[in-house]
């Protein structure tokens, strides 16, 4: 498991976790529960992993929503900092730019 990944884990099970204003707006965006996402991340997979984002080190993660829907997630922790776990963003992953299981870019 990414080390990244497993540190944002941590935080979001002991509740150390905000959402980013521009997090909302993709959760609304896409009629996406916060509730969800924040439940949904303990059984989330890891996709890609940038520990080298200029905000500090984030993962992008497919989790389900409550009634099963393919989620990505991008959470962070912000440079310098180890905390809170930040959920950067989230949208329903398009299938024109996504293969369909959802891990992997289309080329």
């Amino acid at each position: 498991m990414s080390p990244i990944w497993q540190a944002i884990r941590d935080l979001i099970t002991r509740g150390d976790l905000k959402i980013s204003n521009h997090g909302y707006d993709e959760l609304a965006a896409d009629g996406i529960l916060a509730m969800d996402v924040v439940e949904g991340a303990q059984g989330a997979e890891v996709i890609e992993d940038y520990p080298n984002y200029p905000k500090g080190p984030c993962v992008l993660v497919l989790q389900r929503n409550a009634s099963g829907q393919p989620v990505h997630v991008l959470w962070g922790i912000p440079r310098g900092h180890s905390s809170p776990a930040v959920l950067v963003t989230a949208y329903r992953p398009d299938t024109l730019r996504w293969e369909q299981d959802f891990k992997r870019r289309k080329p």
